[in-house]
């Protein structure tokens, strides 16, 4: 399933114009199975797309396997040209030392920091802030994840953050329909959401 999603996002966003990046998410499992570089770069040449446009979004559980190991296949992706992204930063295995050596360009912050943050007295509006703060530090680009209400994107933007991904802006669209705005020449998304998010009922 791994595979199929990383050859299909791929021969998907050839067709894309080629600024476009396009990121698969891959499990740690997939990560740590013997020739996941070759299958990368078995995608890459089928698909002609530039390396630099994958971005291959990898979850900080890999850093509770053979350290090792990852290296080396971090290393190898890298010589591909792919670019590596954090994601779910702050639910998995949050040591900050392995931040210091790790190759990822991309921070993403998960979406369960997100959820309540605007509500009084939430801490996480302090955690968004810090790891913003630190991935500038680090020169990562950062991503906020989850967004789905205007007091969501307002707090996000006063903390500095500038990327975010969220139903506010869109759900997930078809290859189709992407593809046919792309083709109109101007495919902007404008955000549409309450003003205020509510906590689903439990």
């Amino acid at each position: 399933l791994g595979s199929w999603a990383l050859r299909t996002a791929c021969a998907d966003a050839a067709g894309w114009p080629k600024p476009l990046q396009v990121s698969v998410n891959v499990s740690a499992i997939q990560f740590a199975m013997e020739g996941f570089p070759t299958l990368v770069a078995n995608v890459l040449a089928s698909t002609q797309i530039d390396p630099r446009r994958l971005v291959l979004e990898i979850t900080e559980s890999v850093f509770l396997g053979d350290s090792e190991a990852n290296d080396k296949i971090f290393r190898a992706l890298l010589d591909l040209g792919v670019r590596l992204s954090l994601d779910d930063f702050g639910t998995g295995y949050s040591s900050l030392s392995y931040l210091s050596t790790s190759p990822f360009e991309k921070l993403k912050i998960d979406r369960s920091f997100v959820e309540r943050c605007t509500e009084r007295g939430n801490k996480n509006k302090a955690i968004i802030s810090a790891t913003i703060g630190l991935a500038n530090a680090l020169k990562m680009e950062v991503i906020v994840e989850g967004v789905e209400a205007f007091d969501q994107l307002d707090l996000i933007r006063s903390k500095g953050g500038k990327l975010v991904q969220g139903w506010i802006y869109s759900p997930a669209l078809p290859n189709g329909e992407i593809l046919n705005r792309l083709a109109q020449g101007d495919f902007r998304i404008a955000p549409d959401g309450p003003r205020r998010h509510r906590p689903a009922r439990r």
